[in-house]
């Protein structure tokens, strides 16, 4: 083993599984940098985080993974929200039968607030993640696109994805954290 660990210069993930536990409280600890409270907690059913611009819950029965990525996300959002007053609004905006222009914002939003993460996570130090952001953001919209086409919430895992084409880390601005309505995440 050790001479496959040498060879190819990192171990597999099967030896040394992710540490999503870890990667978790760096990205945390940076969000909370930015003036951003972030909190565990019993979240309404079956949310798995909420944020209202300058907050960011996550749900305390999420798997490990999963609160990484929903805090990546959510603090992707959370930097839209203030600075782009528009995407405050999409969510109210979109409904059963949608325009493809408002769908398809949606889907920029969607996949912008990802490649925010994206840079949150270098910004934490937490690499070699690319990958899995990236299939993190095509199972979000699977799962949203299916939400606003039926306006019923799927079950999430149904609509996790794999391989996708790699995002490009979309640079942090500078923002002021301002308290608005709460949201949920799946």
């Amino acid at each position: 083993m050790k001479e496959t660990l040498t060879r190819f210069g990192k171990a597999p993930a099967e030896i040394f599984p992710p540490r999503f536990d870890t990667d978790f409280q760096k990205v945390r600890r940076t969000v909370e940098s930015y003036g951003i409270r972030v909190y565990i907690d019993d979240l309404r059913k079956p949310n798995t985080g909420i944020f209202d611009g300058m907050e960011i819950g996550i749900e305390a029965a999420n798997e490990p993974e999963l609160s990484l990525f929903v805090l990546a996300h959510l603090f992707g959002h959370t930097v839209q929200w203030n600075t782009v007053p528009s995407y405050r609004t999409i969510d109210a905006r979109i409904q059963p039968g949608a325009s493809s222009e408002l769908l398809e914002e949606a889907r920029r939003y969607e996949q912008e607030a990802c490649r925010i993460g994206l840079s949150l996570l270098r910004h934490s130090q937490v690499w070699g993640r690319e990958q899995w952001i990236s299939d993190w953001c095509a199972s979000d919209w699977s799962y949203l696109s299916a939400f606003y086409a039926t306006w019923r919430l799927p079950d999430w895992r149904q609509h996790r994805i794999w391989n996708q084409p790699l995002l490009e880390p979309l640079l942090i601005p500078d923002f002021k954290p301002q308290r608005f309505f709460p949201r949920y995440a799946f």
